[in-house]
């Protein structure tokens, strides 16, 4: 295939990997303000979108990890790249259909790794970086926004009434709901930014893996617009199937995953949103007692954080073999 047209080829499926995040993580960011009425669906996912947005054109440490941190980047291929982003979006889409909240920062890493490992061999891969930037994080992640959530919840509940003081958080939870949007945007959008830049660097158009201001904005708007126009089928399980969320409950949980996600941002880890406000969520209803949260859904959504990063490696890497095969 001409050069040529293989970069527009990356800078596609990026982008589309890139709405697809938005449509799929918009229930992360906006599944509790609206669970508990704070505010509107549509106004929420309005907000969502353009918080995603601006919080995407931030660039961090995700973005170093992506492109220097998870596999040599010197070894790199177009079509390593190509799919790599397209096992993340059949993951992705698929997870979506059956409304099982998944990590697409998951599945496009996986994506990663099944494709360059099915190129080039395991050699290939940093293994230092993913278990310390990638593996140790997913698994403490949702623990500490779980436990953060928890202990909030706890205090708030010895001072405030649920009921009578309703009003009040549910005026601080578009707050906390705004913030929480920002960091998703921070930590999400990069993914897709470095993903779209390590191909073009592969390609011979960029000369280094510093992203240019282009990637940053056609993410950062496509991201907002993934955000605004999807989300509705994962809603419900995020926000009305774990447990039942009154406004400090949403605050608490929206405040801890904030929390989680920009100190992961500062050092560079790509988590998963929605295993985060997942913790955050199940913690918060923890709070009122075990018998509060739904373990079923809990569970499901801990099936699918085992089950992304291999699952996307898999499709990535039979499409690799595919391409090899064929070439």
């Amino acid at each position: 295939m001409d050069l040529s047209v293989l970069v527009i080829v990356i800078v596609l499926v990026g982008l589309i990997f890139d709405y697809t995040n938005g449509f799929h993580d918009a229930a992360n960011v906006v599944s509790t303000v609206i669970a508990t009425r704070a505010l509107r669906p549509v106004v929420a996912i309005a907000i969502a979108g353009i918080l995603n947005t601006i919080g995407a054109t931030q660039i961090g440490g995700i973005a170093h990890t992506i492109t220097t941190g998870l596999v040599e980047s010197h070894a790199v291929t177009e079509w390593m790249v190509i799919c790599a982003i397209s096992g993340a979006i059949i993951w992705n889409l698929l997870t979506w259909y059956f409304e099982i909240p998944s990590s697409s920062s998951y599945a496009l890493l996986g994506g990663m790794l099944g494709s360059a490992w099915v190129y080039l061999g395991n050699s290939i891969i940093l293994w230092n970086g993913f278990i310390f930037k990638v593996f140790l994080p997913m698994i403490f992640s949702p623990l500490i926004g779980f436990f953060l959530a928890y202990f909030l919840m706890k205090i708030l509940l010895r001072y405030y009434s649920v009921k009578k003081n309703a009003a009040i958080f549910r005026i601080l939870q578009i707050g906390s709901s705004s913030i929480m949007a920002l960091a998703h945007g921070l930590n999400d959008a990069q993914k897709s930014m470095a993903i779209i830049t390590l191909g073009l660097f592969a390609a011979g158009i960029l000369t280094s893996t510093q992203i240019p201001l282009w990637v940053v904005l056609a993410c950062a708007l496509t991201m907002g617009l993934g955000t605004a126009f999807g989300g509705a089928r994962l809603i419900r399980t995020m926000g009305f199937h774990i447990t039942k969320l009154e406004p400090m409950q949403g605050f608490s949980a929206e405040v801890s995953a904030s929390i989680v996600i920009l100190m992961a941002s500062a050092f560079g880890m790509p988590l998963s949103s929605t295993h985060i406000i997942a913790g955050g969520i199940t913690g918060v209803g923890s709070a009122r007692g075990m018998s509060a949260v739904k373990w079923i859904i809990a569970h499901k959504i801990l099936v699918a954080m085992i089950l992304t990063i291999p699952g996307a490696a898999l499709f990535a890497g039979v499409m690799n073999w595919i391409v090899l095969f064929l070439t």
